[in-house]
C-alpha cells in the first residue's frame, strides 16, 4: 500500500529516531514540518497501523509505532511506481531530468561516477 505525504512525513520521523510514541512523532512533525495538532497525528498512526504500514506495540501504557516495512524497501517501492507512472519505467529519463532540472554539484557527480564505476565492476 502506498503512503500518503502525511503518512510518509510520519514514516521518516520514525525511521530517523526508531519506533516512538505519537507524542514524540506530533512533536518531531511540528517542530521539522508544520503545525498539526495531537489527536490527528493519533489518528492518522491508528489508520496507518490498521492499514499495516506501522506496527505497534501495546505491551505498555504508552503505545510505541514503528515501520512494519524497512526504509530501503519502502523507498524502492515508490521510486519504481514513480518511475513506471512517470518516465515510462527508464530511470535514464528520470536522471536526465534530474541533471537537467538541477544544478548538480561536483561533488554530486563524483559521487554518482563512483557509483556507476561500482555497477560495472
Amino acid at each position: 500500500m502506498e503512503p500518503t505525504k502525511s503518512e510518509l512525513e510520519i514514516l521518516q520521523v520514525l525511521w530517523e529516531h526508531g519506533p516512538s510514541t505519537v507524542r514524540f512523532v506530533n512533536d518531531k512533525l511540528n517542530e521539522e514540518k508544520r503545525a498539526v495538532q495531537y489527536s490527528s497525528t493519533l489518528k492518522l498512526m491508528q489508520i496507518m497501523a490498521e492499514k499495516g504500514i506501522l506496527a505497534r506495540d501495546e505491551s505498555s501504557m504508552k503505545h510505541i509505532y514503528s515501520p512494519a516495512e524497512e526504509e530501503d524497501k519502502t523507498k524502492t517501492a515508490l521510486l519504481e511506481r514513480f518511475v513506471d507512472s512517470m518516465y515510462k519505467g527508464s530511470a535514464a529519463s528520470l536522471v536526465m531530468q534530474l541533471f537537467g532540472n538541477k544544478n548538480t554539484s561536483s561533488q554530486d557527480l563524483d559521487e554518482i561516477k563512483d557509483f556507476l564505476k561500482k555497477l560495472d565492476k
